[in-house]
């Protein structure tokens, strides 16, 4: 076997881990309550490989011969943000949260930013990002001050009008923030936020960038690229590791973008590895607590599962998870502590296998350097020996 496709459904959480209370969460459910709070949902694609048949997932029958194998994994990371999630599927371990800021950022930095800029700001508080547009978006455009504001995650995130800041001021004013957010300040992304249209109807563009810290360590997509392999990131993963063991990348507007370019980069890059995310879970829905749209989402993407089944080499293998929990159904607008899912799927998978609860997210990263024969950063542990006769 020498390709893996990594397939992250972002914040497509399957049930409060035991450690929820420390978080917020206990009740967070973002599958099973968005089941719950519209009546059902239609994945039989997912649920043909075994979605239905992981522990605590209610609201999915379960099937007689899954035609994958299936379990779900605990985060061992101190986190429920984006960078966490990601880099604990790559193989790392982050023992200290991300710093945030839930009350604002400090004046001295809101200065610095200011000066370096060369212009004042609006904001500076937690919220959810189209809120906030909507809320400042006006002034924004008379002023030409940039909005910036936070969320319970690890984030400096500016927000601009395409059309009183270009694209290029703004992401250098990102950049500038990143300089900004280091050391006793270091967050884990600066998020450029561009916008269109007019008051009471602003829309954010495709076009969002992040500036994330380097990861702490090398990951599996290092490794993989040391011994030669192509690494393509599909969507914001490029952005989540900051270019680190990625050969090649290219970025998406949505979903079905997301899609369409994983089944490019099947056809282009016969072994190795590829590495997506699909964000409209977590970005357009789960903050926005849309479970109507969220279940429409998901449905769309299973709806698209078969073409990348029907794409796979024989000596592929596919891994569909997720980095997080965002139920739109609970309370606030932010992520929630969640088990994620797991399931493998390809040729020479051992169908029906049931993988478990894995201990971390790492467990993926294990598994993926076995596949690919690369070394292992060794916080997981690898569940290559359950899927196949044969590695």
């Amino acid at each position: 076997m020498n390709r893996v496709i990594l397939l992250i459904l972002d914040s497509v959480g399957i049930g409060a881990l035991p450690d929820a209370h420390d978080f917020g969460d206990v009740g967070a459910n973002t599958l099973g309550n968005i089941i719950k709070s519209t009546g059902g949902i239609a994945l039989p694609h997912m649920q043909a490989l075994g979605l239905g048949n992981i522990e605590g997932i209610e609201g999915i029958d379960a099937v007689t011969l899954p035609q994958g194998a299936y379990g779900r994994s605990a985060e061992i990371s101190s986190g429920k943000d984006t960078t966490t999630g990601h880099w604990e599927i790559a193989g790392l371990h982050i023992k200290e949260p991300f710093k945030t800021f839930p009350d604002g950022f400090p004046k001295e930095i809101m200065t610095r930013f200011e000066k370096a800029i060369g212009r004042g700001t609006l904001g500076n508080y937690a919220a959810s990002g189209t809120a906030i547009i909507e809320e400042l978006g006006a002034e924004h455009m008379a002023t030409g001050k940039p909005i910036v504001y936070t969320s319970a995650d690890s984030v400096f995130q500016v927000a601009a009008h395409e059309s009183v800041i270009s694209i290029d001021e703004l992401y250098q004013m990102c950049v500038i923030a990143r300089e900004i957010m280091r050391g006793d300040y270091a967050l884990a992304r600066i998020i450029a936020r561009p916008f269109t249209g007019e008051p009471g109807s602003f829309s954010r563009t495709h076009r969002r960038k992040d500036y994330s810290l380097d990861p702490t360590g090398k990951t599996m997509l290092d490794y993989a690229a040391e011994a030669g392999y192509e690494v393509v990131a599909v969507g914001k993963i490029e952005d989540i590791f900051n270019g680190k063991g990625i050969t090649h990348a290219v970025h998406t507007e949505n979903n079905m973008d997301g899609i369409d370019q994983t089944l490019k980069m099947m056809e282009a890059f016969p072994t190795g590895l590829i590495f997506t995310n699909l964000v409209d879970f977590d970005m357009k829905y789960g903050h926005r607590r849309d479970s109507s749209g969220y279940r429409k989402a998901l449905e769309e993407a299973d709806a698209r599962l078969p073409e990348i089944l029907s794409r796979m080499l024989p000596h592929d293998l596919l891994i569909i998870t997720a980095d997080h929990g965002n139920d739109p159904t609970f309370k606030g607008s932010d992520h929630t502590r969640e088990y994620v899912p797991i399931l493998a799927a390809g040729d020479l998978v051992r169908k029906g296998t049931d993988l478990g609860t894995r201990r971390t997210f790492a467990d993926i990263s294990s598994t993926v350097s076995e596949v690919l024969k690369t070394k292992d950063t060794g916080v997981g542990s690898s569940f290559a020996a359950e899927l196949f006769d044969k590695v």
